[in-house]
Parts: C-alpha cells; sequence; structure tokens
C-alpha cells in the first residue's frame, strides 16, 4: 500500500510539475510576444522608446501591438513612395468626410514607408492630429501613439480609425466630434519640450539634435531631429509629463512640404 501511494504521489508531482511549466511557458511566450524588450522598467531618460514599453510604460514600437492598417516597420524597395500632391489629397480626402469646420492640411512629410500628414486648425495654427498615408492604396489613417493615446480634444476621434482597414473604412463614425472645451495650455512648454527631446537623443542618438519648432497638439508636441543636417527621425514630448514617444514606423526621410 505504501509503495502503491508512494507511486501516486510522485505521478501527481509530476503532472503538477508539467502543468507548471506549461503554465510558465505560456506566460513567457505572452510577455516576449512583442519583443524582449516589452517588459522593461524604468530607463531610457522617462522615454516611450525605442523599445515597447522601454520607459514608464512606454510604447515605442508599436507594430506588433497595433497589427493596424498600413503598418510598415520596415523598407520595402518595391514601393514608391508617395508625392507631396498625393499625400495631401489622400489627407483631404480623409478630412472631408468628418464633417468638422476648421480643419486644413498642414505639414505633409515623405518618407519611404508612409507618407505624414498634420491636420491643423485652421483658426488657432494648432494640431489638430495626425495622418499617415499608405503608399500603396494611398488611404491616409490615423497615426498611431501620441496621435491615438495623449490627444485630448481629437484623441477620440482618432481611436475611431485604430482597428480600420482598407474594407473597414465606411464604417468609420464620421459624426464623432472632438472633446469640447479642451485647454490648449500645457505645463510643459515648448522650450521645455525642445530641452525633454534633446536629452532624450543625447542618450539614444549620439550626434542628433532636435529642431526647435515643434508643432503644439492638444495634449503634446511632435517634432523632428536631425543629424548632419538631414532628418533622420521624429519624436513627440507629452506636454504634462515631459515623456518621450519615439516614432519608429516612418523610415527614411525623403521630402517635405508645408
Amino acid at each position: 500500500m505504501n509503495k502503491t501511494l508512494t507511486t501516486i504521489l510522485i505521478v501527481i508531482a509530476v503532472l503538477a510539475l508539467a502543468g507548471g511549466v506549461f503554465f510558465a511557458g505560456s506566460m513567457y511566450a505572452r510577455a516576449n510576444a512583442y519583443g524582449p524588450v516589452m517588459m522593461f522598467g524604468y530607463g531610457n531618460n522617462n522615454a516611450y522608446g525605442p523599445g515597447m514599453m522601454n520607459g514608464r510604460g512606454g510604447y515605442g514600437m508599436m507594430g506588433g501591438m497595433m497589427g493596424g492598417y498600413g503598418w510598415n516597420n520596415g523598407t520595402n524597395p518595391n514601393v514608391t513612395p508617395l508625392t507631396i500632391d498625393q499625400a495631401k489629397a489622400a489627407a483631404e480626402k480623409y478630412i472631408q468626410p468628418l464633417n468638422i469646420q476648421g480643419l486644413e492640411t498642414g505639414e505633409v512629410m515623405i518618407f519611404d514607408n508612409n507618407a505624414y500628414v498634420i491636420v491643423k486648425e485652421s483658426d488657432t495654427g494648432l494640431g489638430a492630429f495626425e495622418l499617415l498615408v499608405d503608399p500603396v492604396s494611398q488611404i491616409a489613417y490615423p497615426e498611431y501613439g501620441p496621435n491615438m493615446m495623449w490627444n485630448l480634444k481629437y484623441g477620440s476621434l482618432n481611436h475611431g480609425g485604430m482597428m480600420g482597414g482598407q474594407g473597414m473604412m465606411s464604417d468609420w463614425n464620421y459624426q464623432a466630434a472632438p472633446s469640447a472645451n479642451v485647454s490648449a495650455e500645457m505645463t510643459v512648454t515648448a522650450e521645455q519640450a525642445i530641452q525633454y527631446a534633446q536629452q532624450y537623443l543625447d542618450a539614444n542618438y549620439a550626434g542628433a539634435t532636435a529642431e526647435t519648432d515643434p508643432i503644439q497638439f492638444y495634449g503634446y508636441y511632435t517634432l523632428d531631429f536631425e543629424k548632419d543636417s538631414k532628418i533622420i527621425g521624429m519624436l513627440s514630448v507629452n506636454g504634462y509629463s515631459g515623456q518621450i514617444f519615439l516614432h519608429t514606423w516612418h523610415g527614411t526621410f525623403i521630402e517635405e512640404a508645408e
């Protein structure tokens, strides 16, 4: 009887151990589903990049998480980059059915992965939200990151297209309205945002310089950074915490126009 009981206990222990290993493996796989940097802690100068959660809960690498329409984190040599006119036309086509008065396209930047377009308020001159344009379909869609998470006035509008795709654009809630009574004033000034951006670049991109004309949105700033007098990237700075969010999805800069 004792031998039988011992055998049963051993079998139970082995099954329990196997179950524990399986559970631990499953949790590890989930934790690493978006790359080994997902669970990094406090680091990179209070930054939201370049790791997915490298910093205080940051989202520098959004590709695996978003899986969104038009995502392309790598250069496709077979894709012809958009022109300024094509990007602007796509952005205007996106704006028109929103039925929001006083919006117009601003700065347009062409990268080899996509085009970037700022939509601004014509009366205030402030940035309203940011769009990306897919070079293959030439369809505009809300940019990832701060445009969705930090935009206090138009962020809820941008979330409407977060899960959208070419086949779902008709499902957009065009009657959505920007949040009312949102102040443009933030505790972080434009000058401070430039300083925070430069501190991040000094720690992560040796020789890079933050541009001194950040675009102000409702809740954050976005600015380019250069090296050897050439634009090599873009980042955003939270207007209240000063946290940095690195844009990682653009690719190589080609040209820009106001």
